[in-house]
């Protein structure tokens, strides 16, 4: 087994390189026997692309999620079970401006008329591929080819990842978070409130808790103090956005947490459901095109949920808090909180009605993601 500080070493790895995607960096990615030359499709620019061209052993290929290849190559044969999709690039889509418009469902249409886009067989590494540019909070949308053998890979300087490394990193950046800081943060609905800031070996974005009277203290045969996994959000938690009611069961856990006495709130820097603030927006665009939450992040090409519950069991379990009641409408969060380890002994119910505009999306977590909202 890996020691903390190989731990640490791998996952600062895949952190550097999803970093790198974001800046429109190509990477190396490697394992299976091969070496993928990958850069991102909505950041690369004409640098990048040059690079690419310049150490591709072969034509590079457009790797996306199987949901969103079904729109741009609809004729190509797709299984939803498949991992990715490798379409062929023609040279005139290989510029920033069309693997742009290609991986973006919200950007502007470049795709010349009559343009066919084939499948090729995809690469071994091709999900890990889609992995990694998802943790970077990008599109899963990549282009990638096989490298040359080495010379020039030395003087482009690119970072080099392993595909094991990037496939674990979610599990493994949970198993590492630890405390950093905790502060008394008395709050208008909870004075007696603390919040406790983790985080993981990369040294990446932080995770909260937020604490009201002391959870952790809980006798052995009491009742299990109340919980919240939520996961942030941006417009609803601090600008009050009526898309979505987020806001409202924040503020709602952490006034029903103060009247019981004590409870813990699990701040989860999980945006979107886990695909990011900048892809939410996005598919809040494409839901105003008629589309629910769910087909808008197929349409971007995530997955329904793309969370991971982990952090939060993690967290729980530093906190010395092995049982809860659980402030949830979502029966996969007690099924995901009790698989890694946590003691579920209850859930209590959590929902809001709707506010006029949020109706919709209440409706399609009630009918699509099982919500209990009744």
């Amino acid at each position: 087994m890996a020691g903390p500080d190989a731990v640490a070493l791998a996952l600062r790895a895949v952190h550097r390189a999803a970093s790198d995607l974001r800046r429109g960096t190509p990477v190396l990615l490697r394992g299976a026997g091969e070496m993928l030359l990958l850069a991102a499709a909505e950041t690369v620019g004409a640098q990048g692309l040059a690079t690419l061209a310049t150490l591709a052993r072969t034509p590079p290929v457009l790797l996306l999620a199987p949901s969103r290849a079904a729109v741009v190559a609809p004729f190509a044969g797709l299984r939803s079970e498949e991992a990715a999709v490798a379409l062929r690039l023609p040279p005139a889509l290989f510029t920033p401006e069309a693997l742009r418009s290609l991986a973006d469902p919200t950007a502007a249409t470049l795709l010349p008329e009559g343009t066919r886009l084939d499948r090729q067989p995809a690469p071994a590494l091709a999900g890990a591929a889609l992995a990694l540019g998802k943790l970077g909070r990008l599109l899963p949308a990549l282009v990638a080819a096989p490298v040359k053998d080495a010379p020039g890979l030395l003087r482009h300087d690119l970072l080099t990842v392993e595909a094991e490394q990037v496939l674990a990193y979610p599990a493994g950046a949970a198993a590492s978070l630890r405390r950093v800081a905790e502060a008394a943060v008395p709050l208008e609905a909870a004075p007696d409130a603390r919040v406790i800031a983790f985080r993981a070996a990369d040294g990446g974005i932080e995770h909260l808790a937020i604490l009201i009277g002391r959870p952790e203290e809980a006798l052995p045969g009491a009742a299990a103090p109340l919980a919240r996994m939520h996961s942030e959000c941006f417009t609803g938690d601090l600008l009050g956005s009526l898309r979505c009611d987020c806001g409202p069961q924040l503020q709602g856990a952490i006034r029903r947490m103060a009247a019981e006495g004590a409870g813990v709130l699990i701040y989860l820097a999980q945006e979107g459901r886990g695909i990011g603030l900048v892809n939410k927006l996005r598919a809040y665009a494409l839901q105003d095109t008629g589309l629910d939450t769910l087909d808008a992040n197929r349409a971007l090409g995530w997955g329904a949920d793309e969370r991971n519950f982990l952090v939060a069991a993690t967290m729980l379990q530093q906190l010395g808090i092995e049982r809860v009641r659980l402030l949830t409408n979502n029966p996969e969060k007690l099924a995901a909180l009790a698989a890694c380890g946590i003691g579920v002994e209850g859930r209590v119910q959590h929902s809001y009605p709707g506010n006029g505009v949020n109706d919709g999306y209440l409706e399609t977590k009630a009918r699509r993601f099982g919500h209990l909202l009744a």
